[in-house]
């Protein structure tokens, strides 16, 4: 939820007008929503190289997930890899556009640590792929960008931690 539907539904539970400090963190959220735009839009646009090298980095760090018995043994089980982390990527768009991190969790982290562990998937094994595509796709960004796109990724690594 962005910061301007919280403050209005916060502010009509109460039956009350925005207060002063809602109206700036308003005024805020939409002056830096250009920046927000852009920064998803890069990583959108470069998701297919973000996941992909992420993935490279994460198999030469764990081996173990793509060798026999590995939770990404095997094309099919490599791909399904690939895609959760173009899932968090994408994830990460979302609280970057919407200025918050309620879509992240909302939308992905609620029950997947219980999730992976169900499937027997080593979430640190995850939790280091996120890391490499924070990785990737700060190293594509100035460094303004890159802390505002950081930040959501550091938001999913330790929400899954």
């Amino acid at each position: 939820m962005s910061i301007v539907t919280k403050s209005i539904v916060n502010a009509d539970a109460e039956a009350r007008y925005l207060s002063p400090g809602e109206l700036d963190r308003i005024k805020s959220f939409v002056t830096t929503g250009e920046k927000r735009l852009r920064i998803a839009q890069a990583l959108t646009d470069n998701r297919e190289r973000i996941v992909k090298q992420a993935g490279d980095q994460l198999f030469q760090k764990r081996p173990d997930v793509v060798s026999p018995g590995g939770n990404a043994y095997g094309q099919e089980m490599t791909a399904t890899c690939l895609r959760d982390l173009d899932y968090y990527l994408r994830l990460v768009t979302y609280g970057i556009v919407s200025g918050d991190v309620t879509p992240i969790e909302e939308i992905g982290i609620v029950g997947v640590r219980e999730m992976y562990k169900s499937l027997g998937t080593p979430i640190d094994a995850v939790v280091a792929g996120v890391a490499a595509m924070k990785s990737v796709a700060t190293g594509l960004m100035s460094g303004e960008d890159a802390g505002e796109a950081g930040a959501y990724f550091d938001y999913v690594i330790g929400a899954m931690s």
